[in-house]
């Protein structure tokens, strides 16, 4: 194993350091069981029993000898001899991502089981119980909007004004606005539905007229000849405003005055001309035009565009504005109704298990090639490290499982060929 403590997470070094110390519990089994034949081989002449403990320990290295190979084996070539069939793990490691993401993909990506595992999970009721908390409403709103101020920060104002344009252009300004607003308008006049603003209209000029009187000083005398007396003026004047104000109030007091029936005729005539008259249809569109291609209307625009973003940064970015506190207000509703609506959940529940498996069944390929690129990707070298920090040190008892099994193993077989096979 190469890689230092340092290099390493606070979990692999403990990893590290557990293997390191399983390696030397396995050589020192074998070191021992090394003794223990010498010892035995030693003294097998001078004490018959001895021959016993030889085999155990004879048979102790033999295990431990071919389990250390076993599992050097997997990760590197045993003494860097060029031996068939060794360093399994780096040589085949594309072979192994690859086989480990047909596994993910053919078991763990599939339809049956992720609906399966969603429909005993109770999303919505556990996400309901969750977002109902005011903490984790005020932890969600508060992520929600950091995206959010990331997103209108980033977002460039000439591009959204040209949005905005196209937009506006594509909606509003290429389709034609005549025909919808004689439709429209005839409904209107039609259900004498315009009557209301008729009379606030003449309402107001009246309140105008009742306050203004000194608007028709001189309207209409300064008209008059220099030589006729100052009386009249005076008295032109007065009958100008009078008869105003009884025109007016005529008008307000009168359903059926003929001013409204006019006005009602008007609107009838240019609803219909709006929808069946050439030159009336292409005044409209020209003043449309006109209108949108104004560079004042532009520049309102352009800002709206700057004042509704500087305004809405002012809120995402103060936990205590209306805005942040209407939405951790829907958040906990909408954890509320989670958790309180079955039906409501049943809904979700099936919506998220629908969404999930149409993902999977469509993707779950791409996702499990992740498995397979990423150690494509991986070093040989490191991949091995990596694979051995894992499981590496409960590969060490297998070291020193062989060499119990074959210590035990040496100890039979020279047991029985001793009792059984004559002149041995």
């Amino acid at each position: 194993m190469s890689p230092t403590l340092a290099l390493l997470s606070p979990a692999d070094q403990e990893r590290l350091r557990a293997l390191r110390r399983m390696k030397a519990v396995a050589l020192g089994a074998l070191l021992f069981m090394a003794i223990v034949f010498i010892v035995g081989f030693w003294l097998q002449d001078r004490y018959a029993w001895m021959g016993y403990v030889r085999a155990a320990g004879e048979g102790g290295m033999v295990g431990a000898l071919a389990d250390w190979f076993a599992v050097t084996a997997l990760f590197r070539r045993p003494m860097g001899l060029p031996i068939p069939h060794t360093a399994i793990i780096p040589n085949r490691k594309d072979e192994i991502g690859r086989t480990l993401g047909e596994f993910v993909e053919t078991n763990f990506l599939s339809g049956e089981v992720v609906r399966d595992k969603l429909s005993r999970t109770e999303i919505s009721r556990r996400a309901g119980e969750w977002l109902a908390q005011p903490a984790h409403a005020e932890r969600l709103t508060a992520e929600g909007a950091v995206v959010a101020i990331a997103v209108l920060r980033a977002l460039s104002d000439d591009d959204v004004r040209d949005l905005i344009s196209d937009l506006a252009r594509e909606h509003l300004i290429e389709p034609e606005w005549a025909p919808s607003a004689g439709t429209w308008l005839g409904k209107i006049v039609e259900a004498d539905a315009h009557h209301g603003a008729v009379d606030l209209a003449v309402e107001t000029i009246v309140n105008w007229l009742d306050a203004n009187e000194h608007a028709f000083t001189g309207l209409l005398s300064r008209r008059l000849p220099s030589w006729v007396p100052s009386m009249a003026h005076r008295l032109v004047d007065d009958a100008a405003y009078r008869e105003a104000m009884k025109f007016a109030r005529a008008v307000q007091a009168d359903p059926r005055h003929p001013a409204r029936l006019a006005l009602d005729g008007y609107l009838a005539r240019l609803a219909d001309n709006l929808q069946h008259d050439p030159a009336t249809r292409a005044k409209l569109e020209g003043a449309k035009a006109n209108l949108f291609d104004s560079p004042r209307v532009g520049a309102l625009a352009a800002e709206a565009w700057n004042t509704a973003k500087a305004g809405l940064l002012r809120s995402l970015a103060d936990p205590e504005s209306g805005l942040r506190r209407r939405a951790v207000e829907a958040v906990q509703d909408i954890g509320e109704r989670l958790t309180r609506d079955a039906a409501l959940q049943r809904r979700v529940d099936a919506w998220v298990s629908d969404a999930a498996v149409f993902l999977v069944d469509r993707y779950r390929h791409d996702i499990a090639s992740v498995i397979t690129d990423t150690v494509e990707r991986w070093d040989p070298a490191e991949t091995t490290e990596k694979i051995e920090l894992m499981v590496g040190k409960d590969l060490q008892f297998i070291r020193l499982n062989g060499t119990v099994v074959g210590a035990l193993a040496g100890l039979v077989i020279f047991a029985l060929a001793h009792n059984l096979i004559p002149g041995v």
